[in-house]
């Protein structure tokens, strides 16, 4: 296996005339909260399945949700809270060799705490636990402008 491949920040090496204009880190904060949610979401659809099928003892629905949230997230705390996320003046890249050149994005929106990017072939890639995903769509947004003018004329910086 690739050694690469577990890597939780980026590892391509930067194209000539390319830099890190910013890095995106996980927020603790919101992985602790959104694993909150998740578990609330949990109990609700576990209990009230349990409560629909006329199981007497629908209130396990919360304890196994909430275990199952728990071990879920102690268990990948330690690689989600280290993913890290380079954008540059032409990529935004990410862990794991995960790479979307800026010209070749299609959309950038936020989904929950998360900032998706959508390239023109299709790929998906999430950029986590973020405090203000709203805000890294606009930089992202940013970098797609600069990167399509510096192509237009032909320049790189």
């Amino acid at each position: 296996m690739n050694s690469l491949y577990r890597s939780l920040e980026p590892t391509a090496a930067l194209n000539d005339g390319e830099h890190v204009v910013t890095s995106f880190y996980a927020d603790k904060r919101i992985y602790i909260r959104d694993h909150i949610w998740l578990a609330v979401l949990g109990i609700i659809f576990g209990m009230g399945v349990l409560w629909l099928m006329g199981n007497p003892h629908f209130w396990t629905g919360a304890v196994g949700a909430v275990f199952a949230v728990a071990v879920r997230g102690f268990y990948l705390a330690s690689d989600d809270l280290k993913a890290r996320w380079d954008l540059t003046n032409q990529r935004a890249m990410g862990p794991q060799e995960r790479i979307a050149d800026l010209t070749e994005i299609r959309e950038v929106k936020t989904l929950g705490s998360a900032a998706q990017i959508i390239t023109r072939s299709g790929l998906k890639h999430l950029i986590r636990f973020q405090a203000d995903p709203k805000d890294i769509v606009r930089q992202i947004e940013e970098a797609r402008v600069k990167a399509a003018l510096q192509t237009s004329n032909g320049t790189e910086t």
